[in-house]
């Protein structure tokens, strides 16, 4: 389909007197860092197939096998493998150009365990975007299951490399494609060619297939304001030469204006060109439509909804099954009619016109000539019609910090942290891991695990910080109970390493031994003292009747009396006893000076106020005094 449809692209471009259309090779970075002869940045075309990692990098070792050097055939026929070792680096398969497809050599790296491939050119020439096969070729099962990268590197960087490891020489590559998609600003804009013929094979059945498995992600995008996606639809033109001639009439609308291929190749069955375009149109005008009520996303259910219930295969491929659905999502069905207008009208519809103008080139993008792809800030999309790897490319788009929140979850994850962690640190018995899967590849970050943050470079080592970090696995310190008795070597506070607790001795990491500190003589010196050790301490004694002072490591003497009882704990009981029964007489007394001194004192003083404003029962009337009289 894609070789016709060249063609077809190359007959409308007739229309501006050429036909050297202008198709942009979408390129990545390619940085060898070892050996030092070869240290620089290169560019490689990035492969239309597989999964780009776009917003990410990969590292791996080149290897260039020394068999099947053009990876036309299986490695397992030879018993071949390119899998990556513990330890080791991915590996960047190295192949030769020719003999098969591009996509043949990828997928057969890929199932020898190859995580990418470099295409080398087989002649000296600008750089080419490879491409899936055609026509026929195209329906091999494998072309949807390639998911390593690829890239096609130039003749001279192929033989620098392959001179380079024919020498014995270690050849490290840094695959870049944090570059390949602008990412300017906080909201990606994007296109997606696509078709609404649903007869071409396996390339239609995929692109429904993505629209399906997308709609939900890109719906979400579009109603938070995350994207602003435009769909887009080819047409091209038929020469005026030929306008009555029968290809033109079945396959072009508008008098000859917009055309599109038959959908099975067969002018006398079936549906024709005319009908895709017809449809091309109507899921254009549903666009439109939707987007002038700020319901852009409507559009993905209707593709959906349509290539369900109205496929070719069953003869339902027309308007009036394409109305239900219309009406079905609430469009205004006369809105829809209205923009398509008259398919047989001798004069320029305003939508299909806008479409071929849309097509050409501009800027750094160039013109549209596959079907489908997209276009993602303004460069065209590379690789597998996959709803992870299509997610990932758009996730790039967005400058760095600012990208959605669906496009940190498993749907981009690269699960590169499933092969050897990653080649990052790991605690496999805490089960803490400094590999993180994002869209942008895998960073090794040494983590947050329960509000303890570990720190490290997350290659080599990670160790807890702050002042949690004894309670996540013991801050990977030794740790170890016994005789009832637990010891660590972490010290719970913003200090780090690990420490062997008083009373140890060993690297706190991995051992801390106990010290005994009776054959170090380092306690219970004194002549008369006796030392045993126990885990973690030790323990003196005396000997005879002596006490033991661990604060001056000293034995002292103590009484006894005839009973063999310590007199100094008797005297210290008789001691407290006199000051009980002092106290008690203390307050006896007091209580008598209350009584009969101080109680006799206040009565009397009592009795005078009282005296003053009533008689007492020893004191005679007093006689009422007269008014007014002296």
């Amino acid at each position: 389909m894609r070789e016709k449809l060249g063609f077809l692209v190359c007959v409308w471009f007739l229309l501006y007197g050429s036909c050297m259309g202008r198709f942009v090779v979408e390129k990545n970075s390619l940085k060898v860092t070892s050996p030092d002869s070869l240290k620089d940045v290169y560019e490689c075309a990035i492969g239309n197939f597989g999964v780009p990692q776009y917003g990410g990098t990969l590292v791996g070792a080149v290897i260039y096998p020394k068999v099947d050097q053009k990876a036309c055939k299986s490695f397992s026929d030879v018993d071949v493998s390119f899998k990556t070792k513990p330890g080791g680096l991915p590996i960047f398969l190295l192949v030769d150009r020719g003999d098969c497809f591009f996509t043949l050599k990828a997928w057969n790296a890929q199932n020898a365990g190859a995580a990418a491939i470099l295409v080398a050119d087989d002649r000296v020439e600008p750089l080419i975007t490879m491409d899936t096969p055609e026509e026929d070729d195209a329906r091999a099962d494998y072309l949807q299951n390639i998911t390593i990268p690829s890239a096609l590197i130039t003749k001279a960087l192929g033989d620098n490399l392959k001179k380079a490891l024919s020498s014995d020489e270690m050849v490290n590559i840094n695959l870049d494609w944090r570059e390949s998609l602008p990412h300017p600003d906080e909201r990606v804009e994007y296109e997606f060619w696509t078709n609404s013929n649903d007869e071409c094979g396996p390339k239609c059945e995929s692109q429904i297939e993505f629209v399906k498995n997308f709609k939900g992600v890109a719906q979400i995008l579009e109603q938070k304001g995350y994207t602003q996606f435009t769909p887009h639809y080819i047409t091209w033109y038929c020469p005026e030469a030929f306008i009555l001639s029968k290809q033109c009439k079945s396959q072009c609308i508008n008098h000859g204006r917009y055309c599109a291929p038959d959908p099975d190749q067969d002018f006398s069955k079936g549906y024709e060109g005319k009908d895709v375009v017809v449809q091309n149109l109507r899921q254009a005008c549903v666009y439109k439509v939707a987007n002038e009520s700020k319901k852009s996303w409507l559009w993905w259910d209707y593709v959906t909804d349509f290539a369900i219930r109205c496929p070719m295969r069953e003869k339902k491929y027309n308007k009036e099954c394409a109305d239900q659905v219309i009406q079905s999502l609430g469009i205004d069905l006369k809105e829809i009619d209205k923009c398509i207008g008259d398919p047989d009208a001798d004069v320029d519809n305003p939508v299909l016109k806008d479409e071929q103008e849309a097509q050409i080139g501009k800027g750094s993008r160039g013109d549209v000539t596959i079907l489908p792809t997209l276009v993602i800030n303004n460069r065209q999309y590379r690789g597998k019609l996959d709803k992870g790897a299509v997610l990932k490319a758009i996730c790039s788009g967005f400058e760095e910090t600012t990208e959605p929140a669906v496009c940190l979850t498993q749907d981009v994850e690269t699960n590169e942290c499933l092969v050897n962690n990653g080649g990052c640190w790991q605690d496999k018995a805490a089960n803490i891991t400094a590999c993180k899967d994002t869209f942008r590849g895998r960073l090794c970050e040494c983590p947050v695990v329960r509000g303890v943050k570990f720190v490290g470079d997350g290659y080599t080592h990670c160790e807890a910080s702050g002042s949690l970090r004894c309670e996540i696995n013991n801050g990977g310190c030794w740790k170890k109970t016994q005789d009832d008795k637990t010891y660590s070597a972490c010290v719970d506070d913003h200090t780090k390493g690990c420490k062997c607790p008083h009373g140890f001795k060993g690297d706190g990491v991995k051992s801390c031994e106990d010290v005994d500190e009776c054959k170090e003589k380092s306690a219970c010196q004194c002549p008369e003292c006796k030392c045993k050790n126990t885990w973690g301490s030790y323990e003196c004694s005396c000997s005879g009747n002596l006490l033991y002072m661990k604060e001056h490591d000293t034995c002292i003497a103590t009484l006894l009396g005839r009973t063999g009882k310590d007199t100094k704990t008797e005297f210290s009981w008789g001691f407290v006893w006199v000051i009980i029964l002092g106290l008690a007489a203390a307050g006896l007394g007091g209580y008598a000076v209350y009584k009969y001194r101080i109680r006799r004192y206040m009565d009397s003083e009592i009795r005078a106020i009282m005296a003053q404003y009533m008689p007492l029962d020893n004191q005679g009337e007093v006689p009422n005094m007269a008014h007014g009289n002296v």
